[in-house]
């Protein structure tokens, strides 16, 4: 299966029956225990940007680039925050989603900006780029392409988040249960942090801050890159 068809794959689960599964996800409502828990490791990694970013002071001053928004979970909260932000996903269900929740907080606004776009087509500049659990659905040779990307858009800095490479959770995964149930998404490709690091300072960008969120069905690692 090649990068096209996982692209493919991905679009048409997250306006299907992944959306619907995600939607439930990423808000307020009942959702089965295993759900929950990967909701709540997912906001913890969204918590933990927002947290970074307000440690700096400079949040109301920033534009920042959100690819892959979803819901817009991140999104909506940085923009409350003062900080001009463009977000896309390649999903138009997940952007419509986004869209209806962010102006239930601001009418009319026109920040945060929503867009359907995939990661390869995004351009601009940006002080900030964020790309949180994306990465799972790239395989090594097409992550390295797509972090290279986001790094040229980015002005000062960028945030990954990524399912690391690790012993325990390839074993995980290949006995099925890294994402259990039967909505379970695409292909879930995980990444060595060695890896993930070597792309970024081929791009000029040193790793400042780092963070884990574990818990029983969400492995996420984050990095904080800035330009040299």
């Amino acid at each position: 299966m090649n990068a096209a068809d996982d692209k493919t794959i991905v679009r048409e689960y997250f306006n299907s029956t992944g959306f619907d599964r995600w939607k439930r996800i990423y808000g307020d409502g009942e959702v089965n225990k295993v759900q929950l828990d990967i909701r709540t490791g997912h906001q913890q990694t969204v918590d933990t940007v927002i947290g970074w970013l307000k440690d700096d002071n400079n949040l109301s001053e920033l534009s920042i680039c959100d690819a892959g928004c979803g819901v817009g979970s991140l999104s909506i909260p940085l923009a409350s925050e003062g900080a001009k932000v463009y977000a896309s996903d390649i999903s138009a269900k997940m952007v419509s989603e986004a869209q209806d929740r962010s102006v239930k907080l601001f009418s009319n606004s026109t920040n945060p900006t929503f867009a359907v776009q995939d990661l390869e087509s995004l351009s601009g500049n940006y002080h900030t780029v964020i790309c949180l659990d994306v990465l799972i659905h790239y395989p090594q040779d097409k992550a390295d392409e797509m972090i290279s990307h986001l790094c040229s858009l980015a002005q000062s800095r960028i945030i990954l988040s990524f399912a690391p490479k690790t012993c325990f959770l390839s074993i995980l995964k290949k006995i099925g249960s890294f994402f259990p149930g039967p909505s379970k998404a695409t292909r879930a490709y995980l990444h060595r942090e060695a890896d993930v690091v070597k792309i970024l300072e081929k791009n000029g960008f040193t790793v400042q801050r780092q963070a884990m969120t574990r818990t029983r069905f969400y492995f996420s690692r984050l990095l904080e890159a800035t330009r040299a």
